[in-house]
């Protein structure tokens, strides 16, 4: 597997998008991970398949549309990936990271990623949602690791602040319940309780298999990043019962008014700062 992101395929993906809707002009970007799929059911718009986009491809987990929705709410318009492409699926960067080069290049400046995760901190029980304040990668690789291309920002960028404080502070406002460090593994397995000991060890708050490489390229691309938890379970060690991902999409989904309640607060209050 060549691991290195290839610009070719990230220029004709944009194209294909461009293509379909010339004049598309999204302020913001959406990007739903495992479970958040029904949190935008109020949203209506045309759709664009993962399928008919070079280098997406259909997202191989349970619970990821792969559609690209282009919406509006209360006059922002809005790109919704409807599912995300994971490092574990073995088909390298390009499919993992294309939806923030699309939004970037369609001239979107403001991205919120969306997961689920394992709660490690005591108080971020099944159900809570996380408002991620900083990552910890442990996916064992990088994105931005091989040839630099200008496109995808700065050759060494700068990580002090990926997750923006104005942006946490918003999704407070609409409901979330705590703050919190992010840690992502490369999956597809969940943790081991020993693993678990030492990412709590670390900093860590809860964990998942995702979200940091689109961060991580949209933080060098100079997008105001936010990231949101909702957490599903507790991670291995921690609960009593075998993780499993049925269990993580039923957690979800008894948690979705809450979700979609937040989602949608969050980005009314982005519409009108952007009025504004």
């Amino acid at each position: 597997m060549n691991t290195h992101i290839n610009p070719l395929i990230l220029d004709a993906a944009t194209e294909v998008v461009q293509r379909k809707w010339p004049t598309a002009q999204p302020k913001c970007g959406l990007i739903l991970g495992s479970g958040w799929g029904e949190a935008v059911s109020i949203f209506q718009g045309e759709g664009l398949p993962y399928s008919e986009i070079p280098g997406m491809g259909k997202p191989g987990v349970m619970g990821h549309a792969g559609n690209l929705l282009r919406t509006t709410i209360d006059g922002m318009e809005l790109f919704i990936f409807q599912g995300r492409r994971h490092w574990y699926e073995g088909e390298g960067w390009n499919p993992v990271i294309l939806p923030i080069y699309i939004l970037h290049a369609l001239g979107a400046d403001t991205v919120l990623l969306t997961n689920a995760a394992g709660g490690i901190r005591d108080d971020l029980g099944p159900g809570s949602l996380m408002v991620i304040k900083d990552h910890i990668n442990m996916l064992g690789s990088n994105p931005l690791i091989g040839p630099h291309h200008p496109k995808l920002g700065t050759r060494f960028p700068d990580q002090s602040e990926i997750y923006n404080k104005t942006l946490r502070k918003k999704l407070f406002e609409a409901g979330a319940d705590a703050e919190g460090v992010y840690i992502a593994t490369s999956g597809p397995t969940f943790e081991t309780p020993a693993e678990i000991n030492q990412y709590r060890s670390m900093g860590a708050d809860a964990v998942g298999m995702s979200t940091v490489p689109e961060a991580i390229v949209a933080n060098a691309l100079g997008m105001r990043t936010a990231g949101l938890s909702c957490v599903c379970n507790w991670a291995a060690g921690i609960g009593n019962a075998p993780l499993s991902h049925e269990d993580v999409n039923e957690v979800a989904t008894a948690t979705l008014p809450r979700m979609k309640k937040t989602i949608t607060a969050f980005l009314k209050e982005l519409a009108h700062e952007f009025e504004s």
